[in-house]
């Protein structure tokens, strides 16, 4: 069975993405920080190990703990928002750690990744990005720029790797509604919920996972490059359909 490596995977897309691909003929590590969450989601092909992508030591245990195993996907999931201030209000220190979670950790994880994951022969990185890291958006600086960054990333690791058969694929995935994301942006369950209200029919972190699961299990030599995913209900960033 083919290794998967997913990053953020305690809850969410991450958590969904995991189930997912040990149902689908993988062995999965479940990373993140939160142990006691991931150890709820292992089973008998789903592995649990902590993992901090803004610690490079944590990065280092983490692939003392592969012991070796050869990595054929690795999910780069971990990120977030943490604020919805306007650039004249804005706390570097927010802007700082928004960049250290979604753009330092996919590079630190990437990098440490890598030797494994072309000694693996055709492998495969995603790097979940958002619709933010392709249209700005008032109230979104610290997020917009941290994943416009983490798109030319991807971009860049795709012009480099040229020529080896390691698959990059960016997924933009634009509404979702998970449990956690809105809620750790906006600080209250009542702020995240405001966000979907009206809206028919948001996407799931199920709904992401299915289109990793798609892109991982295409023909070797078939790589999407980079897959923008809305709701039928938002038609951009800013468009929204909403029920009255």
């Amino acid at each position: 069975m083919a290794l998967a490596v997913v990053t953020g995977a305690s809850s969410g897309i991450g958590a969904a993405t995991a189930k997912l691909l040990s149902e689908n003929g993988f062995k999965v590590i479940a990373a993140a920080r939160r142990i006691d969450r991931l150890n709820e989601l292992a089973n008998e092909n789903i592995k649990a190990i902590k993992l901090d992508v803004t610690d490079q030591a944590s990065v280092d245990n983490f692939v003392k703990e592969l012991n070796g195993q050869s990595v054929a996907l690795l999910v780069n999931n971990a990120g977030g928002a943490f604020d919805s201030a306007p650039i004249e209000k804005a706390d570097p220190a927010i802007w700082q750690k928004t960049y250290e979670v979604n753009v330092l950790g996919t590079l630190r994880i990437t990098k440490a990744l890598l030797p494994n994951l072309r000694a693996n022969g055709k492998s495969h990185i995603v790097v979940i990005t958002s619709t933010a890291g392709h249209t700005v958006y008032e109230n979104g600086g610290s997020y917009t720029n941290a994943k416009f960054a983490e798109h030319a990333l991807s971009q860049t690791l795709r012009l480099e790797l040229n020529g080896e058969p390691i698959r990059v694929t960016e997924i933009a995935p634009g509404m979702v509604k998970t449990e956690e994301f809105s809620k750790v942006r906006l600080g209250s369950a009542e702020a995240a919920e405001k966000i979907y209200e009206g809206v028919a029919e948001p996407l799931t972190a199920e709904d992401i996972a299915e289109t990793i699961r798609w892109c991982a299990m295409l023909p070797s030599h078939v790589n999407i490059d980079s897959l923008v995913v809305r709701p039928i209900a938002q038609a951009a960033n800013h468009k929204i359909h909403r029920l009255k």
